[in-house]
């Protein structure tokens, strides 16, 4: 058998295998070792309930949920409180869970035009392969396989494969909110959003506060000087996503240096959901990762969107601050406690093959962001196109008389085509999703266009 360090430098080339040597969560504090603050936790009213301590929080900005130890059951006090306010629908998923699979064609996806299990095998070489063929179905490492984390490393500037946990991209949204927030906090969100990068804080008794984008004539606007005020003396965490879901909008490297400046300055978190990341239209425009930025930005990405491979399951979280990623890997101890064996090896295949998979993707999103403009500037009348900046997404609007859930029920009973309804991101304006990253997108549009005719509008 052939030591891990050999095979990855054999799979992964010495770039890749040199951040194996960089400290591994192996170096992570014990569970043991965390300091715990469980019973002003537990005390703490929710948010708005009566006597609720709106202070100033202190300036230690220790994470206060899971900091647990085999002594202490602080772990559960989020979920405890969060009892009393059950967990919300999951719109989107609810919608996609009763039309994605009895649709004809879905025009709202957002991940890109996936791989069959042989095209991903079939760009495997080398020790890769020997992996693949190799594998075995026991248990993973609760971090994720060290060759899989390296590959992720890869992608950002400071990180090291012990600043990585995989995990699936919603548990990673869940664990790390889980994680960092508790009763009373307060969060800023980038709005409309995936539902879960709210409605897991609120679920815990967090404050929400929505900090909306804006339509403008030819695309989106965030005000990134609003952000003071925005916040609280109880803020806790920031969360933002860029290329954006489901506009498209992404902000300048200028104005997220500057939320970053904004978090570092009040010692907030910084979430950023990266996962339309690597899809942008000119690749000189894209962002660093938030976690290069900000020593407490936390990156959330994965295989499922700009990859095209959401069937595997693999995302991540990467963040340089250790303790935290500590107290993640303990909470994923309930959640899937690792990941599964096949999915790893497939994820390492992709990654070492990012190239052409990307290349590839946006070459289908380019060319349907062509089709789309000519779409809508041809039906100007019947709908307002807001054009995306980046990624596999764009939110325009719906100009007619009915309301956009009934204008996309129509097109599912009338042609099949499965288009979700920007109600479901909790945003009015008769705005509705399209998928700009499958290669059937022209032929779903289509089937809209007959749809549209048959109606006579």
């Amino acid at each position: 058998m052939l030591r891990c360090d050999r095979l990855a430098r054999l799979a992964i080339g010495p770039t890749a295998a040199a951040r194996l040597h960089a400290p591994s969560c192996e170096a992570l504090p014990s569970v043991e070792s965390l300091s715990s603050r469980e019973a002003l936790e537990a005390a703490r009213p929710a948010a708005g309930a009566a006597g609720a301590d709106h202070e100033p929080r202190t300036t230690n900005h220790e994470p206060r949920t899971t900091c647990f130890s085999a002594r202490t059951p602080v772990f559960g006090v989020a979920l405890r409180v969060g009892r009393g306010r059950p967990v919300r629908p999951f719109k989107l998923e609810r919608y996609f869970a009763e039309y994605e699979f009895k649709a004809e064609r879905v025009l709202s996806a957002s991940d890109c035009e996936t791989l069959s299990m042989a095209e991903l095998l079939g760009m495997a070489a080398g020790a890769s392969l020997e992996l693949w063929r190799e594998l075995r179905l026991g248990y993973t490492e609760t971090a994720g396989h060290p060759l899989l984390r390296a590959e992720v490393a890869g992608l950002y500037e400071t990180i090291a494969a012990g600043d990585v946990m995989i995990a699936a991209p919603e548990e990673a949204i869940f664990i790390a909110m889980q994680t960092l927030l508790a009763p009373g906090d307060h969060v800023v969100v980038v709005s409309p959003a995936y539902q879960s990068l709210y409605e897991v804080a609120r679920h815990i008794g967090c404050g929400v506060t929505r900090w909306e984008l804006e339509p403008e004539r030819d695309g989106w606007r965030l005000e990134v000087g609003r952000l003071g005020e925005l916040v609280e003396d109880r803020t806790r965490m920031l969360v933002i996503n860029f290329p954006h879901n489901p506009t498209g909008y992404t902000v300048s490297r200028p104005e997220l240096e500057s939320i970053v400046e904004f978090a570092r300055a009040r010692g907030l978190y910084l979430f950023s959901d990266e996962m339309y990341r690597l899809l942008e239209y000119d690749s000189s425009a894209r962002l660093p990762a938030v976690c290069d930025l900000y020593e407490k930005g936390i990156s959330l990405a994965g295989l499922s969107k700009a990859f095209g491979l959401p069937g595997l399951r693999v995302g991540w979280l990467a963040t340089r601050e250790r303790t935290l990623l500590g107290r993640c890997l303990a909470f994923k101890d309930y959640t899937t406690i690792c990941a599964g064996a096949p999915s790893e090896i497939l994820g390492i295949i992709a990654l070492q093959s990012r190239e052409p998979i990307l290349l590839r993707n946006c070459e289908i999103v380019g060319g349907n962001l062509a089709v789309a403009a000519r779409f809508f500037a041809e039906r100007a009348g019947l709908f307002a196109w807001f054009a995306p900046k980046a990624g596999p997404v764009a939110f325009p609007r719906w100009l007619g008389e009915e309301p956009v859930e009934s204008f996309c029920r129509d097109v599912l009973d009338g042609v099949g085509v499965m288009v979700v309804p920007g109600s479901l991101f909790e945003r009015p304006g008769n705005h509705f999703r399209i998928g700009l990253g499958r290669r059937d997108f022209p032929q779903a549009l289509g089937r809209l266009a007959e749809r549209l005719r048959d109606r006579r509008v």
